[in-house]
């Protein structure tokens, strides 16, 4: 990462109580030492598979300014001026990050959630810019590393800041919410993701109340109005100190609500009543999921006492990310196959948000609308039964053809009626090397399943089967 200097040596060292001879400066932070760029800080991260600090020999090479290390590495000269030295990197992580939120007045949001989170982080990241210089945390990093890594990023002239923060157990997103102390927390929707190690939704909505512990006096919740859990959430955002709990959704009273909606394959129109105030909005993402977190990016812009007129002109560049919706066409000698690639992630109602958005596009000549699923993990005792449920949700989309990659993802195929059923392999490798008759020209293929499911393979032979056609879809 390059750009303007964040880390001078002495700073850096007194903000992790380590120790350098070095008189270096770092412009960005980095924990893998194949992103370093010229000038970064790697850290070198003694993680339960791999070891940052066999590592740093190779940040180096690739121009890391300094590393930051417990431990002489391999092949590094321990008196290296370029090494800062601590006794723990992951701590001392996590101290950067930490003095990185300190040193800034910037207005900062954290966004968690059980879906949306991170499409909701880029929206409010585009939105901000249209305001000021704005920090976001780059891709999904979420986790005990990812947050502070994404505070360590931030420059102190920074005005708007925003923070996503996942989980998988209790007790993990309240000490990432103390240290981003934000201004303002969202949660996007309480859902059956990652519930494996949860013995109820309320559970789970729990967890992710944790984002509360760490908002300033003063501060604000936006909370999805829509949501069966939102009582439980806003009970435990005012029992946390938060007064000011701000509602998006459909339902009446709600302070950001969604008055008219407009879909098409290749986007949405908005159209809402922030307290009492007709606002309309459009969006290049396709999908009802994407107009409601849309509703929370406005109403904490609202909660920060943005322009929400300028943040919602905004919003019309909004596209889905790579491997969140993200739509590409693929050319072959005969035609097109329209890509939808979510292969980053799914879940039961991400699922069926996609299935949706599928049922809006409209394929070319005889062309067809198909989905390709994974299987969705860490749904604990429950995974086989919402599986085999979501046949419901995708007959119900009329959509055409549905093949699937994975043991659980068979009974989803299972429970299908026959004339929907396409092809079923163990595992994504197997499918791909079919790839050949899972889609032709004229479809419209979706690809989603859980990252460890390894769908990426698939959208790479989808893509090998022809040239990616220049031009993309374009919102209404």
């Amino acid at each position: 990462m390059t750009g303007a200097l964040l880390w001078q040596a002495k700073d850096a060292a007194a903000a992790v109580n380590g120790t350098t001879s070095g008189d270096w400066a770092a412009a960005g932070v980095v924990i893998d030492s194949r992103a370093v760029q010229p000038g970064d800080l790697f850290v070198a991260i003694d993680g339960d598979r791999l070891d940052g600090h066999a590592y740093v020999q190779a940040a180096f090479s690739n121009g890391a300014a300094a590393a930051l290390v417990h431990k002489v590495p391999d092949g590094v000269d321990a008196r290296d001026p370029r090494l800062l030295n601590v006794s723990d990197t992951t701590k001392a992580l996590a101290a950067l990050g930490a003095a990185a939120r300190l040193r800034t007045d910037a207005k900062i949001l954290a966004v968690t959630g059980s879906v949306g989170k991170t499409g909701t982080k880029e929206m409010l990241r585009l939105a901000l810019s249209a305001l000021g210089q704005t920090h976001a945390s780059a891709g999904n990093l979420n986790n005990h590393w990812g947050a502070p890594l994404s505070l360590a990023r931030m420059p102190s002239a920074t005005d708007f800041g925003v923070l996503e923060l996942g989980m998988n157990h209790a007790g993990e997103i309240g000490p990432l919410s103390t240290m981003t102390a934000p201004h303002g927390a969202i949660i996007t929707r309480i859902a059956p993701a990652h519930t494996e190690f949860f013995d109820s939704i309320e559970a789970v909505a729990d967890a992710k109340a944790e984002i509360f512990e760490g908002v300033q006096p003063g501060g604000f919740a936006v909370l999805n109005a829509d949501d069966p859990m939102f009582g439980r959430l806003a009970r435990q955002a005012r029992q946390a100190g938060i007064e000011r709990v701000i509602r998006f959704g459909e339902r009446l009273g709600s302070d950001v609500l969604l008055t008219k909606l407009k879909l098409s394959e290749t986007g949405s129109r908005v159209d809402a009543d922030i307290l009492g105030k007709p606002l309309r909005w459009t969006l290049q993402a396709p999908g009802a999921h994407w107009a409601a977190n849309s509703l929370a990016v406005i109403a904490a812009v609202h909660g920060l006492g943005g322009d929400v007129a300028v943040a919602a002109k905004a919003l019309a560049e909004m596209k889905a990310p790579a491997g969140r919706g993200e739509r590409r066409k693929i050319a072959l000698s005969d035609g097109q196959i329209d890509l939808i690639d979510e292969s980053y992630n799914a879940s039961p109602v991400a699922v069926r948000a996609a299935f949706a958005a599928l049922a809006l596009a409209k394929p070319k000549r005889r062309g067809r609308r198909i989905a390709i699923l994974g299987d969705m993990l860490e749904l604990g005792a429950e995974s086989p039964l919402h599986h085999a449920q979501l046949a419901d949700a995708f007959v119900a989309a009329k959509l055409d053809v549905a093949h699937a990659a994975g043991p659980e993802c068979k009974l989803f195929i299972e429970a299908l009626p026959p004339k929907f059923r396409g092809k079923w392999a163990e595992n994504s490798e197997a499918l791909a090397a079919e790839v050949d008759d899972l889609a032709r020209a004229g479809d419209v293929v979706l690809v989603k399943g859980s990252l460890g499911m390894g769908m990426r393979r698939i959208v790479d032979a989808l893509e090998a089967l022809g040239s990616p056609a220049s031009g993309a879809a374009h919102a209404v």
